[in-house]
């Protein structure tokens, strides 16, 4: 059921406080607590970063996949399920609700605001806000996640790719999805410079293909 209000002082609270809400939700630190549960502790192994990354690397496959999903749903339900109790609930208000969600990821309060790069929760919002650009960045990190296997590289040229189908289909929503999502992409291009430099000089960890049972190891 959508809650409506009369008021823009209602209105504006609402904003606030679906803000804080989606802040605190993003802030939850899903690779931590799944590595803790295995009885490690994510910041101390492997890059040290709370993502999925660094949790299918260090702690498993299904542990890993677990975190990027969870760490997506911490996108996904605010920029998709928050805005269907507000009065005007536009793709915008969900952008909204979705920024504050991957800031909540970046720079979690939890951690002394040392967060993840962000790339798995900022799929979430995507997809709830721009499925299409989504999707296209999708296609993207694993068009390049397969010929190079660094999952660094794959999330730096998705996020080039997904601003530029958002400007690309800037008649479809104007102008404001475009320049969030050139914004964004800046944000997890900058998250990521650590792996550029590593990339630069060939020390980036990368997913080496499995062997088949007949090639010499």
């Amino acid at each position: 059921m959508r809650v409506r209000y009369g008021g823009g002082v209602n209105e504006s609270i609402q904003l606030l406080v679906g803000a804080i809400i989606a802040y605190l939700l993003g802030a939850i630190p899903v690779g931590l607590l799944v590595a803790r549960a295995k009885g490690v502790d994510i910041r101390s192994v492997g890059s040290g970063n709370i993502g999925a990354t660094n949790v299918f690397r260090s702690i498993g496959k299904p542990w890993g996949v677990a975190t990027f999903v969870l760490d997506a749903l911490k996108g996904f339900v605010p920029a998709w399920v928050f805005p269907l109790w507000c009065a005007d609930p536009g793709w915008s208000i969900g952008l909204l609700f979705g920024c504050m969600a991957i800031a909540g990821h970046n720079w979690p309060v939890y951690l002394g605001f040392k967060g993840g790069k962000g790339v798995a929760t900022s799929a979430g919002v995507l997809l709830g806000v721009a499925p299409v650009e989504a999707l296209i960045g999708a296609g993207v990190w694993f068009a390049v996640f397969f010929v190079s296997r660094y999952v660094s590289l794959a999330s730096i040229a998705a996020a080039v790719a997904i601003p530029a189908a958002g400007w690309l289909r800037a008649e479809a929503h104007g102008p404001v999805l475009p320049v969030v999502l050139t914004l964004l992409g800046i944000l997890a291009v900058w998250r990521h410079r650590s792996n550029i430099e590593r990339l630069s000089n060939g020390t980036e960890n990368r997913f080496e293909r499995k062997k088949n049972k007949g090639e010499s190891s």
